[in-house]
């Protein structure tokens, strides 16, 4: 497919536009903690979210404002995850009427998000302070919303295409946050998607849910699943392509579109996880079954020891077919073979479920490397999956031994 990258985030797509200011929420009076993002008109929407049992007030909230399939605004907080507070819906619910008296977008069209620390109180003060500002201030200015709904990541995550549907020329954008507590069941975190292509509520909400299976369902920082994890995507239709109500070519376009945009936040989640140091890509193939595919690459990213040897650059391959054989997934040991592949080389390590003799300082130069591919080839079918994770070092603890104080 052809995707053009281009600038400009979630205000890359005809008639959105965002902004992030610092309100207070946060202690450090220079990072931003704010974020809206504003589409011009009423736009299909869907949203998937946390399946954990403890959720954040705004994924409640905002799961209701979507349940019509439309919305036309997402207002952010970063610093308080509004989590496990008696008043939390009417903080989350607050949020979104604060975006209708300076906007005249209705509260029930506004989604609403948060991220940071569980359990602590969140007061509307400071944000209904700053609203004015924060919406006086929507514009190109998806960087500086990037940024507002950062915690622990260290670098903002953003991406948009263009590309052609239906003789019209379309965009997609989308920004997010991760790097901890990043191991769920539909998303990761905090993610924002925007696009201006013209599709039905019920096609968008099919193809984000189809979406997440093979992107964010894939990445996996620590094992810990968030109880606010939402990723929302808006599509206005200002782009004026004959809109997609039914499965065909324009719709698998807009897949394409979608998973190359959620594959590379995807990347960038995994890459800065906390503390992280290196991306670890874990390609499986020759499975028996997608679910097997998806089982051994997930599990082998999430192994705690395979990600410390990472750390390390370590080719202690014993440990990845130790997670392949507790991941539940059916496969023939007998039959496994595992490369480590990097822009240092690559270096067989074991064939048919034995150990290979190779070059310890080939191995140790590969693994050295920021990105790092483990190739797993199960030799047993014709599907193949892939996750993404990083490794696991001393920063984690240090970052997580004192995230509330």
């Amino acid at each position: 497919m052809n995707f053009k990258e281009v600038s400009g985030g979630v205000c890359a797509p005809a008639g959105f536009t965002a902004n992030g200011v610092h309100c207070g929420i946060r202690k450090n009076k220079i990072k931003k903690d704010f974020a809206l993002i504003v589409s011009s008109v009423r736009a299909s929407a869907a949203g998937v979210y946390t399946q954990n049992l403890v959720k954040g007030a705004p994924v409640i909230v905002t799961k209701k404002h979507l349940s019509d399939g439309y919305a036309q605004a997402i207002v952010v907080n970063s610093g308080n995850a509004n989590t496990c507070n008696s008043n939390g819906i009417e903080i989350a619910e607050g949020m979104c009427e604060m975006v209708e008296r300076v906007s005249g977008i209705p509260a029930n069209d506004v989604a609403v998000a948060s991220t940071g620390v569980i359990g602590q109180k969140l007061d509307l003060s400071p944000m209904l302070e700053h609203i004015g500002e924060l919406y006086e201030g929507l514009g190109d200015n998806s960087s500086a919303a990037a940024e507002a709904i950062m915690t622990t990541d260290t670098v903002k995550k953003e991406v948009a295409i263009e590309f052609t549907l239906g003789g019209k020329t379309c965009r997609m954008g989308g920004i997010a946050k991760g790097v901890g507590m990043v191991c769920p069941n539909m998303a990761t975190n905090l993610i924002f998607i925007t696009s201006d292509v013209a599709i039905s509520p019920a096609m968008l909400d099919k193809a984000l849910k189809e979406d997440v299976k093979s992107s964010f369902n894939m990445v996996s920082v620590d094992g810990d699943q968030s109880t606010n994890d939402t990723c929302c995507i808006l599509s206005n239709g200002l782009a004026g392509n004959e809109p997609i109500t039914s499965d065909g070519a324009a719709f698998r376009l807009f897949r394409h579109a979608l998973n190359y945009c959620t594959v590379k936040l995807s990347k960038m989640l995994a890459k800065d996880g906390e503390g992280a140091t290196k991306l670890i890509e874990c390609k499986v193939v020759g499975a028996k079954s997608l679910k097997a595919a998806r089982t051994v690459a997930k599990t082998v990213i999430k192994s705690s020891l395979f990600k410390a040897a990472m750390f390390g650059a370590d080719a202690n391959w014993g440990r990845v077919l130790c997670a392949i054989g507790y991941s539940g997934a059916q496969v023939d040991i007998s039959k496994i073979d595992v490369t480590f592949i990097s822009r240092a080389g690559e270096v067989k390590v074991c064939e048919n479920g034995f150990g290979l003799d190779f070059s310890e300082e080939l191995a140790k130069k590969v693994l050295s490397e920021d990105e790092i591919t483990v190739l797993i080839d199960l030799k047993s079918g014709v599907f193949k999956s892939t996750a993404w994770g990083c490794d696991l070092t001393y920063d984690y603890v240090k970052i997580n031994g004192d995230y509330r104080t």
